[in-house]
C-alpha cells in the first residue's frame, strides 16, 4: 500500500509531509510533543474528574483533545491523544498512570515465564483507536494527523522496573546478565508496538512516531548490540505504508546515526545538538525534527525569538526540517508563547 493510497491528496501534499519526505516546502512546518495536554485549560476542563489511560478510551474526547493545539496554536500537524503503555494496557498488563508519578505496572517482568503475559495485539484490542482516528481525520481535513507509539527499550523500561527510573538498574541488569531474554522481551515489545502502528496508519494516520524516550541511558554499543534490533523491527513492520517514520529519544546525540539507522525517514533531535551537528551524525537521506529547549517558552518573547531564530538557521541547509521542541510542551507553559512561536517560524521561513 502507498502513501497515495492511504492519504488525501491535501494531506499528502502539506508542509509536514513534504518536510519529512524532504520535498521543498512552502514555510517550515510546526508541531509540538505534548502538544495535546496540560498546557492548555481547554484541555484540563475537558479531562477534569476522568483518569488518564480511561479518557485513552474515549474516541469523542481523544478527537476533541488532539483537535485543541490544532484550533488554538495553527500547528501544522495533530499528534494523536494517547499514552506509550496504551497498547500494554490493552492485552493486559496490570498497570495504571498515577498522577504526578507515572505509569506503574503492579507486576514487572523479570523472568521469562513473565513474557507469555505479553500476547500478540489485535486491531479488536484497540478499537476504540481505530473509531477515534476517523473521526479525527475528517475533521482535520488538510492536516496530518501523527500516530505513535513508545519504542521497545521504553516500554521495556517500566515493565522491568515497575515504574519511572532513574537509573534503569533493573532493565540494564537484565540487558547484561540474561541477554537472550532481554532479546526475546524487546522482539515481542517490537511485534506489539508495530501491531499498534499498523493500526493507526490503516484507521488514517499520515505518519508515525516512536517515542524512545529513556534510551539515552545507553552507551552506542549496547544500543545497537541490545536495542536497535527490535526499534528495527518496528520500523519495518510499517515501511509498507509509506507514511513518514519518525524517532525520537531525550539525551540520544551520541546515538543519532544509529537512531537514523534503526530505520527512521525523520530522527527527531533534543535541544543538546545544534540541528546541523545532528545532520552531519546522523548522514545524508534523513529529515530531522526540532529542536528548541522547552523552558525557553518561560523566557521572553525576545529571548523566545532569538532562540527560534538560531535553531531555524542551523536548519537552513538541511535536506528536511520539521520544526518542534526538544522534548514536549511542560505543563506550565504560556499556551500564547506557543501560538507566537507557530506564528513566527511561518512567517520567518515562507518561501
Amino acid at each position: 500500500m502507498s502513501a497515495n493510497d492511504t492519504q488525501p491528496t491535501a494531506t499528502y501534499d502539506s508542509a509536514f509531509l513534504r518536510a519529512c519526505r524532504r520535498e521543498p516546502v512552502p514555510h517550515t512546518p510546526v508541531w509540538f510533543m505534548r502538544q495535546a495536554g496540560r498546557s492548555l485549560p481547554e484541555y484540563r476542563k475537558v479531562r477534569e474528574g476522568i483518569p488518564m489511560l480511561e479518557s485513552c478510551m474515549r474516541p469523542e474526547l481523544v478527537t476533541e483533545i488532539t483537535l485543541q493545539p490544532v484550533r488554538r496554536h495553527g500547528v501544522d500537524a495533530a499528534i494523536y491523544f494517547s499514552d506509550i503503555v496504551v497498547p500494554l494496557k490493552a492485552i493486559g498488563i496490570d498497570l495504571d498512570i498515577k498522577p504526578g508519578v507515572g505509569p506503574v505496572v503492579e507486576q514487572p517482568i523479570r523472568t521469562r515465564a513473565d513474557l507469555a503475559r505479553l500476547r500478540d495485539l489485535t486491531p479488536e484490542d484497540v478499537s476504540y483507536v481505530t473509531e477515534a482516528i476517523g473521526l479525527l481525520t475528517r475533521e482535520l481535513g488538510a492536516t496530518p494527523l501523527i500516530g505513535f507509539a513508545g519504542a521497545p527499550f521504553t516500554l521495556a523500561s517500566y515493565l522491568v522496573e515497575g515504574g519511572p527510573s532513574r537509573t534503569y538498574q533493573n532493565a540494564k541488569a537484565m540487558m547484561y546478565g540474561d541477554p537472550e531474554l532481554w532479546a526475546d522481551l524487546l522482539d515481542r515489545l517490537a511485534d506489539i508496538t508495530g501491531a499498534f502502528l499498523k493500526v493507526q496508519i490503516e484507521a488514517g494516520a499520515s505518519a508515525v512516531q516512536l517515542f524512545d524516550s529513556w534510551v539515552g541511558a545507553l552507551a552506542p554499543a549496547d544500543y545497537r548490540r541490545s536495542v536497535m534490533p527490535a526499534s528495527a523491527k518496528v520500523f519495518k513492520a510499517v515501511e509498507s505504508y509509506g507514511v513518514p517514520r519518525i524517532h525520537f529519544g531525550v539525551g540520544t546525540g551520541e546515538l543519532l546515526n544509529l537512531m537514523g539507522e534503526a530505520g527512521a525517514d525523520v530522527v527527531g533531535v533534543d535541544w543538546r545538538v545544534p540541528l546541523d551537528e545532528a545532520a552531519r551524525r546522523v548522514g545524508p537521506g534523513k529529515a530531522l525534527q526540532g529542536n528548541l529547549d522547552p523552558t525557553v517558552l518561560f523566557s521572553t518573547t525576545e529571548a523566545v525569538e532569538s532562540r527560534t531564530q538560531a535553531v531555524l538557521d542551523s536548519a537552513a541547509g538541511l535536506e528536511g526540517h520539521v520544526f518542534n521542541l526538544g522534548h514536549g510542551v511542560m505543563p506550565d507553559t504560556d499556551p500564547d508563547a506557543l501560538t507566537r512561536l507557530v506564528e513566527y517560524v511561518h512567517t520567518h521561513t515562507a518561501r
